[in-house]
Parts: C-alpha cells; sequence; structure tokens
C-alpha cells in the first residue's frame, strides 16, 4: 500500500506552499496509456456531439459555449479546464446570490438558479465534461484521479489538503463514484481523495472507470 509523503512547508515572498512528493500514478506508463486512449475516444465522442450542444447552449442562453477556469493539478501547477457552459454568462456575478450548502471550501447548491435548463441536462449526464478529454489527452489531467481544486480553495488549504495534489487530477475518482453531488461536506471529499491515494493500483482506475459509467447511466448522485 503506498504511504502518502509527508508534505514540508516552504516559505517565500508571497505566501507558504507545500512540497509535494510524486504518487506511483503520475508515472505509471499504464495508467498514461490508459489516459492516451480513454482521452481520444472522448474526443471522438466531443467532435459528434459538438454541434448540437453548442447550438442547445446558445440557443437557451446568449455567452460563450465553453466555461473556462484556472485549477491547481499535480504538485499544486495550474492549468485551465475547459466545460461546456451550464450556467447563465453573468453567473460569478450572481454568486453572492446563491446560498452555499456545502460545508468547507467548496461550493454547491442543489437549485442554483443560475443553472441553465440545457446545463442541468449537461451535468446530469456529465456531458459538460467532455471537453476536459483534452486535459487528459496533454496530460494535465488523468481519467481517474482527485477532484481539481480551484484557486479560491487552495489559499485556505492546510497540509492535509495539499497532499490530494500528490497525484493529477482527475475526470473521475472516489468522490464521483461515492456520492457525487450527495457528498457536501470538503473533508469528507478530501477523505476520498487520500483514500484514492492509498488504494490506488493500475486495475483500480478500471474499476473506478466501469462505476462511473454505472453512476453516470442510473444517474446517481446526479446535479
Amino acid at each position: 500500500m503506498y504511504q502518502l509523503p509527508y508534505a514540508t512547508v516552504v516559505e517565500n515572498t508571497t505566501s507558504p506552499t507545500w512540497e509535494l512528493g510524486i504518487h506511483p500514478s503520475a508515472t505509471s506508463k499504464f495508467k498514461r496509456c490508459l489516459d492516451i486512449l480513454g482521452s481520444l475516444v472522448g474526443l471522438l465522442i466531443l467532435a459528434i456531439l459538438f454541434v448540437p450542444i453548442a447550438i442547445a447552449i446558445k440557443i437557451e442562453s446568449p455567452g460563450p459555449i465553453f466555461f473556462v477556469q484556472k485549477r491547481y493539478g499535480l504538485q499544486g501547477r495550474t492549468f485551465h479546464i475547459r466545460k461546456f457552459r451550464s450556467m447563465v454568462a453573468n453567473a460569478e456575478q450572481l454568486k453572492s446570490l446563491v446560498n452555499n450548502e456545502a460545508n468547507g471550501f467548496i461550493f454547491k447548491n442543489k437549485n442554483d438558479f443560475r443553472v441553465t435548463r440545457v446545463g442541468r441536462f449537461l451535468r446530469s449526464t456529465s456531458l459538460d465534461e467532455l471537453p476536459q478529454f483534452w486535459n487528459v489527452l496533454v496530460g494535465e489531467m488523468s481519467l481517474v484521479g482527485t477532484r481539481p481544486p480551484t484557486a479560491d480553495e487552495v489559499i485556505h488549504y492546510n497540509q492535509r489538503h495539499w497532499r490530494r495534489l500528490s497525484v493529477k487530477p482527475g475526470l473521475t475518482g472516489e468522490w464521483q463514484v461515492n456520492g457525487r453531488s450527495h457528498v457536501k461536506d470538503f473533508e469528507q471529499i478530501v477523505d476520498l481523495d487520500l483514500q484514492y491515494q492509498k488504494k490506488w493500483h493500475p486495475l483500480y482506475d478500471v474499476l473506478l472507470i466501469l462505476k462511473t459509467f454505472y453512476v453516470i447511466i442510473a444517474r446517481i448522485g446526479a446535479c
């Protein structure tokens, strides 16, 4: 069983950061081959569905087709994810009007009025995630890993939280197959992410991918 590295704090001129060890999954050739194969299949699906999804988004809500956001990945490296936009274009300006139903450093509201009708369908079917297969193909993400955090989360991180980033962020993972939107406590999400690191072996990723298909088809924990 893999034991998590003990991160050490490093002071710089701006704020503390954490030196993180590399989890064996990040250097696994099997995992990388699985990521490349899976991302190519995912991008093919994206190519087929892109036009109808883009048209549906544009018809209901003026604005960009994609939602672009900076996230933190392996060892705290930043990258940008793209999702099909599922909210109104000015969602960030309206965020203060929405009650946060989650505990900790995440934001969730089951009946968020900013989510469009098309967006709810995209979220419940996980079709909004299709553009992230590009992040997987270029190596910024993996098919399976931790939930990639945002900048307003990581500014609050302690040493335990930073340990999540010893692996690449994933399109799916323990959180997605063990409650998804029903898990609204940040510390519980961290527990699931660290649990993945302890349990990981190459075939465990395959198991979680199969579980993900079941969760999506059965609409378990869908937004």
